[in-house]
């Protein structure tokens, strides 16, 4: 859709017969007609669009954002600002917001983890930023997580060019601790697959004078979380910011000690020699976080809660009585945190595999996303629109009854 701002543009090099306005053909199939009908931009590019009953996965572009979020991108996007300027204030706005010391808007959680394990080894030194990822004269190189924690996600913390030390009990964590080490990392989703949990982990880091961070990118719900774990003790906390706070999902949060905040802003935009200068966030995301914040603080948590469980429940009731399906309703203990279903049935009695199952849920019409392995299908509700879990519970039905055998 052409704006108002590019018609007005366009408005004096384009002829005017009385009080007819003429633009040149190729902006014509850019203007809306009277009735307001705005453009199918996703079926303009071949784009299959879907009903979301997996959750905030980055493959499925995460979270639905509010309609207050997106508002207060547009507004962003209409007027100027430093970047650092807004940083600075909104850091400060959230800080207060969380009850922590700083905060800043990050690209992301991984991108949260990587400029925060930067500013732990560089501190205030602009110069030391510059340094990373490869030359470490005068800076700590070590990082210390639980095996257990090694998913992945801990490439964030490689990108700064630190080596990564794993140990597994408390006993490997003293005795890996030396001159060397610079922070020790938290995955907070593995908390119950480590033999150290997240307070010990705080003790034994205050202990010794080592900075300790929290990966908790999927942990709210509960709301709670977005300050727990910066009161327990972690000096740096990061949370995505496209999943349960809804805010865009290009964005992230750190959050934590004042210094180590500030620090990590020296490896971020808008400068440019450091390790985190492709990790941009615009003016339009900062805000956008900023308001996605105050709306989930403002929410009742409560109403929504029994929302995703009467949605799961419209789900179960749909399919429960099939013959050969076991259904059963659960709430994962720390990420994703929410209502959730998983679906198995016995193959004897029903001809199709778990994965046929979500295959036939994805190319059928509408398309719907769900997950999970080799023995179920499963679900959650909250990313779905009102009524979509009507569609989603009876397009289960019908595949699951369609396969049965006589």
């Amino acid at each position: 859709m052409i704006s108002r701002r590019k018609l007005l543009q366009h408005m004096g090099a384009v002829p005017v017969a009385g009080s007819l306005l003429v633009l040149p053909k190729s902006l014509q199939p850019h203007l809306q007609p009277e009735t307001g009908t705005s453009r199918d931009f996703f079926k303009e590019l071949g784009v299959r669009t879907f009903i979301n009953a997996a959750g905030t996965y980055t493959a499925l572009t995460g979270c639905m954002m509010h309609p207050n979020v997106v508002e207060a991108i547009e507004y962003a996007s209409k007027q100027y600002v430093t970047l650092d300027e807004i940083q600075d204030k909104v850091g400060e706005r959230i800080a207060e917001l969380l009850h922590c010391e700083y905060a800043t808007v990050t690209a992301g959680c991984f991108s949260a983890i990587t400029l925060g394990t930067a500013g732990v080894i560089t501190g205030l030194d602009p110069k030391k930023a510059d340094q990373l990822p490869n030359d470490f004269t005068g800076l700590k190189s070590e990082v210390i997580l639980q095996k257990s924690h090694r998913v992945g996600y801990d490439h964030a913390i490689k990108n700064t060019g630190a080596k990564i030390v794993e140990v597994e009990t408390r006993e490997d964590l003293e005795k890996a601790i030396n001159e060397n080490t610079a922070m020790m990392w938290f995955l907070n989703y593995h908390s119950n697959d480590g033999q150290i949990g997240p307070e010990e982990w705080v003790a034994i880091g205050k202990k010794h004078g080592i900075p300790t961070m929290n990966d908790c990118a999927a942990d709210v719900p509960p709301v709670e979380n977005l300050w727990k774990y910066t009161k327990m003790g972690f000096d740096l906390v990061c949370f995505s910011g496209g999943k349960g706070i809804r805010g865009p999902q290009s964005a992230g949060l750190l959050l934590g000690r004042k210094d180590l905040v500030k620090a990590a802003r020296l490896s971020a935009p808008p400068r440019g020699s450091t390790i985190g200068r492709g990790m941009k966030v615009n003016k339009e995301e900062v805000l956008g976080m900023l308001v996605a914040l105050e709306t989930y603080l403002s929410r009742d948590h409560e109403a929504d809660w029994k929302l995703w469980e009467g949605q799961i429940k419209q789900i179960n009731d749909s399919v429960a009585d099939i013959p050969g399906v076991e259904t059963e309703i659960h709430v994962p203990e720390i990420a994703n945190h929410v209502p959730s279903i998983r679906v198995r049935w016995d193959q004897e009695k029903i001809a199709m595999t778990p994965n046929e199952v979500r295959d036939a849920l994805r190319k059928g019409h509408p398309s719907i996303e769900t997950v999970g392995g080799g023995e179920s299908v499963d679900m959650t509700t909250w990313m779905l629109q009102a009524g979509e879990e009507r569609i989603v519970g009876k397009r289960l039905a019908e595949i699951l009854t369609g396969a049965a055998k006589t």
